[in-house]
């Protein structure tokens, strides 16, 4: 039998023209079936403009909410922006299941000539390899949290629980009353609500929670989150009719310095990082696959081209909601045309090497199998908690309008539909 890495010659002993099924290894059909060769058949030109194509659309997609939510002429519709958030986290949710997990079965799963080769046959890669890339997200999530919880005392608990926290950490003498213990936690209480900072929407600090930090409000008739609303820090400040309706996507009077502000932004930063990262991680696999296709690349351009539209409209949405320090307003740009170059590079890089690869080879399988089961795995946590479950099921200041999160579901779903489909190709 051939060497594991040598699956462009047939295996030794191995005659795929006169095949015994009853003694053949299962291993060598499967992988001379894989096999396919430089399947590459000219195209330069279309090839080419797939590379600025995707780079226009990739780019604008994901600047246009951004662009609407920092400059003021652009008033957006908040429907709009719901869609766009929404539709948004349904192709990210699709893309894990779909565009990822699924090339991973087909590359390095049991069924795969990669999946019944030496140690590739003992176990089940993709699910594991998916399972540990959301433990690590888990905890790097987590740790990033426990980070800004140490850092500015900020924590789930509400003032209550910072009180209890602070009498269990100060020392009282065993012969105080009752009446003295009482005493001392109405004054630290006090003292507590006196001394935090002030909430932008005169919120108290017991709604501050981690879920709000991760999800915007969608009820007009609450107080306006950042991302929804302009939100004025002095109340009796008189309103500007040149500022156009609330319903209008303006977040410039809440972008500071403050100290809630920072909070927020390390917060939501790292999430979004780890969001960002898994995503790119597909587009370098999607961009090389163009690059180097043959007959399916007619089909294969606009469907990725649809593909990376609608991720990068996602991701957009999402960056938007981020409250940016002014000394970081250049990285909203920077994180906006690093998803936007990331395929058109990597189909550039698949272009130049167009006529040696083999998109099937045991190596290319490999890294393939491995890099999509990662970036599922990061999807997947991203998707499904920091977007369902903070923005649906533990945000409390979730629009509770019946009409709002019928749209916010149907957006949701519209775009989780839409992008299964997209699967059928790409």
């Amino acid at each position: 039998m051939a060497g594991a890495n040598d699956l462009d010659a047939a295996p030794g002993g191995f005659d795929p023209h006169s095949v015994n099924l009853d003694g053949a290894d299962i291993r060598d059909i499967v992988c001379y079936m894989s096999q396919r060769g430089n399947q590459f058949n000219g195209r330069v030109g279309a090839r080419i403009s797939a590379i600025f194509v995707l780079f226009a659309t990739s780019t604008c997609l994901t600047l246009f909410p951004v662009l609407a939510a920092r400059i003021p002429r652009l008033r957006i519709p908040r429907y709009i922006y719901l869609f766009a958030r929404y539709f948004g986290a349904g192709v990210i949710i699709a893309t894990a299941f779909i565009h990822l997990l699924d090339p991973a079965y087909d590359k390095i799963g049991p069924a795969s000539c990669v999946g019944l080769t030496g140690g590739w046959a003992e176990y089940s890669w993709p699910p594991a390899i998916a399972m540990t890339s959301v433990m690590l997200i888990f905890l790097l999530d987590f740790g990033a949290e426990w980070y800004v919880e140490q850092k500015y005392g900020f924590a789930h608990a509400d003032v209550e629980g910072a009180v209890t926290t602070s009498r269990a950490a100060t020392p009282t003498s065993s012969d105080h009353t009752k009446e003295t213990s009482i005493d001392e936690s109405s004054h630290l209480k006090d003292t507590v609500v006196k001394n935090r900072p002030p909430s932008p929407r005169g919120r108290s600090q017991t709604q501050c929670s981690h879920q709000f930090l991760h999800s915007g409000e969608q009820d007009e008739q609450q107080p306006a989150p950042p991302i929804l609303q302009r939100m004025s820090s002095q109340a009796a400040a008189p309103a500007d009719p040149t500022k156009g309706p609330k319903s209008a996507v303006n977040i410039e009077s809440i972008w500071g310095e403050t100290a809630e502000a920072e909070r927020k932004f390390r917060q939501q930063i790292v999430a979004f990082l780890i969001l960002e990262f898994g995503v790119i991680l597909h587009s370098v696999i999607i961009g090389l696959n163009l690059g180097v296709v043959g007959e399916e690349f007619s089909t294969l351009y606009p469907v990725i081209v649809f593909h990376q539209a609608f991720e990068g409209l996602g991701i957009g949405a999402r960056l938007s909601m981020i409250p940016f320090p002014k000394r970081y307003n250049w990285l909203p740009w920077a994180l906006c045309l690093a998803y936007g170059f990331t395929t058109p590079i990597a189909v550039a890089i698949g272009l130049g090497m167009a006529t040696s690869y083999d998109s099937r080879s045991f190596t290319a399988s490999v890294v393939s199998g491995v890099l999509d089961s990662i970036s599922a795995g990061i999807l997947l946590y991203t998707g499904l908690v920091e977007l369902l479950a903070r923005d649906f099921l533990f945000n409390p200041d979730r629009s509770r309008k019946k009409g709002d999160l019928v749209y916010m579901l149907v957006c949701l779903f519209l775009g989780t539909i839409t992008m299964a489909l997209l699967g059928k190709w790409a």
